[in-house]
């Protein structure tokens, strides 16, 4: 099957400090046949006011990786020299890229791609261009053990590898307390924590109280909003590797870990409409994570029992 985009969408990667994630990001994306024919964007953080000599050194390293690329039909790199922070970015890249070519693909510094990635997203964006119902086209899909459709719907997006168009993006919303409000006035608080199994309303809150500095809680409460949906892949094409240790915004933890699809996934016209299916194998997904994480607290207060006795609690 031919790809159905005549004009590929241009690539936006974001990068800070981790040369070598960045290298490992532009080699799984440079694996993509599509790479050769698309603009790449490369937006550069700069340092904070009280960087370390290490981490210059490490923002230094990064840019020359990036520098360093040619296996794309052109590279543009934009090189900040204040820290503008991975949320601020996010939102003024993706902005002015929109409003330059209407359609955009981004990545952050720890997102590999699948070979089939571009090929997916491009197909996706072209195919769902003219309906205004779909938001976003996402490239990641969690390790649920459910077989799923080739591709489906839900409400929730996700910014891990993710693609959508200027005239979505023009909704988006920078002020959370103004979210926060609507999502309490129409009572959608409990169907955006997805029944319970995520908090994604703390969050939000969390967000407006600044202690965390999240653009994609925001990104998500406007979709679910106006009951836009978001188009996903029934294996996932991308990979988180940020959950390493080593990430600004991210801790360790495996249970995200996911197998890159091995063949490239067929876009075709789908209902508009979340896939019950899909919704229910996230929502379990969600809470075993969460009876696991309390099976390991307990655990830690009364360690001569064994986990395995907790399952049952």
């Amino acid at each position: 099957m031919e790809s159905l985009s005549k004009t590929l969408a241009p690539i936006i990667l974001f990068v800070y400090n981790r040369p070598l994630y960045t290298q490992r990001v532009l080699d799984s994306l440079a694996s993509n046949p599509e790479a050769a024919e698309s603009l790449l964007y490369v937006y550069c953080d700069g340092a904070k006011k009280q960087a370390s000599d290490e981490v210059v050194k490490l923002i230094r390293s990064t840019r020359q990786v990036v520098k360093n690329e040619q296996r794309f039909k052109k590279v543009i790199i934009i090189e900040q020299t204040d820290n503008k922070g991975l949320a601020n970015s996010v939102v003024a890249g993706v902005t002015e890229v929109c409003n330059k070519h209407k359609r955009v693909i981004v990545l952050e510094d720890d997102i590999v791609t699948s070979p089939f990635f571009l090929r997916y997203m491009n197909d996706a964006l072209q195919t769902y261009n003219d309906i205004d119902e779909v938001t976003n086209i996402c490239g990641y899909w969690y390790p649920v053990k459910e077989e799923l459709p080739e591709t489906f719907f839900l409400k929730t997006p996700s910014c891990w590898g993710w693609a959508t168009w200027e005239k979505a993006w023009n909704n988006y919303e920078t002020n959370g307390t103004k979210l926060l409000s609507e999502l309490k006035r129409r009572k959608l608080q409990k169907n955006f924590n997805l029944n319970g199994a995520i908090n994604y309303i703390g969050i939000l809150e969390d967000q407006i109280a600044g202690k965390n500095d999240s653009w994609a809680i925001k990104w998500d409460a406007v979709n679910f909003i106006n009951n836009k949906m978001s188009l996903y892949p029934g294996k996932s094409l991308v990979q988180n590797i940020g959950f390493e240790g080593n990430g600004t915004h991210s801790g360790s933890s495996s249970y995200y870990d996911v197998c890159l699809a091995d063949r490239s996934i067929t876009v075709s016209v789908l209902p508009v409409a979340e896939c019950s299916k899909a919704s229910k194998a996230l929502i379990r997904f969600y809470k075993n994570i969460n009876r696991d994480i309390l099976i390991k607290r307990i655990y830690k207060l009364v360690p001569f029992i064994e986990p395995a006795g907790f399952k049952n609690i």
